[in-house]
């Protein structure tokens, strides 16, 4: 399947319903009246999350999507049928823009999540909505209101818990095939990997968390040089980030600080996201080189650094554990935050039902 995580279309919401003229004409009903029905909502465009899509490319083919329009009122003061929203999927992680403003208006995350990307046109009223003492057969009604039309962006930003970032042929690809049933495009040559690649990682405890290889990140990425560019907003919603550095390289210092100054440039959070470096291809070189660039590169930075081999597996498993232990300590520190917050918010209440007056305490029982 192609890979494409950005595309731009337009979203038609439905017009809504003319409302009409009418009057009630039966027998022994002298004088009915007005009797024109309201015209219907206009039917809204809504997207939605759905987990099992991992691409835009739909989006590439279907550029608009016009929800339908409302249907005009009735006699007997019936009022018409709505269009039916159009619901359109799209993969989780997707954010929407407003390709005029540049603004964000929508994110949709969590499986079935939905958001009203342009709402239906209000349907027109009926001449039996004029109807008063001074006009007691009024002969006008109202059209239908126009849906909105919006030119948006859909940007999609990966969910992966872990990101694997470095230069290209570090060795990223092949450690997300040792880890996970993923099987991306392995060469010994630069930009094998041309699209991000997810893979499942299994804990000792049956559940698992999703990995991100990252392709492309070069010098110059954040300002679009190479493919990293591209690539660089799928790990904004990483919680790790795995920094694959090749020891067989002709500078790995150089390679790791050139990565992180292209992670700083880019910002939006990712300069402060947990990091570990993993020194790789290991069983091809000597362990007192590698040792050396270890305490080099603990000059330089505050990280974790862990020596392993993709090829061989040496050191993953304890790679992988400390991957485990840096997510368990992250979803601890959230639940406690969540705690505090809910605690915080039950105090808040109830001081306030303390001081409350009795009318007060009415309205909130309402």
């Amino acid at each position: 399947m192609q890979f494409i995580d950005q595309a731009e279309v337009e979203v038609v919401a439905g017009k809504g319903g003319d409302g009409i003229v009418a009057f009630r004409r039966e027998k022994y009903v002298p004088a009915g009246g007005p009797a024109g029905g309201n015209g219907g909502w206009g039917g809204s465009v809504i997207f939605r999350a759905e987990q099992n899509l991992q691409t835009l490319l739909d989006f590439r083919y279907a550029r608009v999507f016009k929800a339908p329009d409302g249907q005009k009122g009735g006699n007997n003061n019936c009022t018409g049928a709505s269009g039916d929203d159009l619901i359109v999927d799209v993969p989780c992680g997707t954010v929407v823009y407003d390709k005029e403003t540049g603004e964000e208006i929508g994110d949709l995350i969590t499986h079935g999540q939905t958001f009203c990307v342009a709402a239906g046109g209000k349907g027109g009223l009926g001449n039996k909505h004029f109807l008063s003492n001074k006009n007691r057969a009024p002969e006008h009604a109202l059209p239908g209101l126009e849906g909105e039309i919006k030119q948006i962006r859909l940007e999609l930003k990966l969910l992966a818990e872990v990101g694997l970032i470095g230069l290209p042929n570090a060795g990223k690809s092949t450690l997300i095939s040792a880890l996970s049933a993923a099987r991306p495009k392995i060469g010994d040559y630069p930009f094998t990997t041309l699209i991000p690649n997810l893979g499942v990682v299994r804990r000792p405890t049956g559940d698992g968390n999703v990995f991100a290889d990252i392709p492309g990140l070069i010098e110059g990425a954040h300002q679009g040089v190479g493919l990293g560019h591209e690539f660089l907003r799928h790990i904004e919603r990483t919680r790790v980030l795995v920094h694959v550095v090749d020891l067989n390289a002709e500078d790995p210092i150089q390679d790791y600080v050139t990565i992180q100054q292209e992670l700083i440039a880019y910002g939006r959070g990712l300069p402060e996201l947990p990091q570990i470096v993993a020194l790789n291809k290991a069983d091809t070189g000597d362990r007192e080189f590698a040792d050396f660039i270890t305490e080099e590169l603990q000059q330089i930075t505050d990280y974790e650094i862990m020596t392993i081999s993709a090829v061989s597996r040496a050191g993953l498993d304890q790679l992988l554990q400390r991957v485990w232990e840096i997510l368990d300590e992250i979803n601890a520190r959230e639940a406690e935050q969540k705690r505090i917050e809910l605690e915080e918010a039950r105090r808040a209440e109830a001081a306030l039902l303390l001081t409350a007056t009795p009318t007060e305490l009415e309205s909130l029982s309402e």
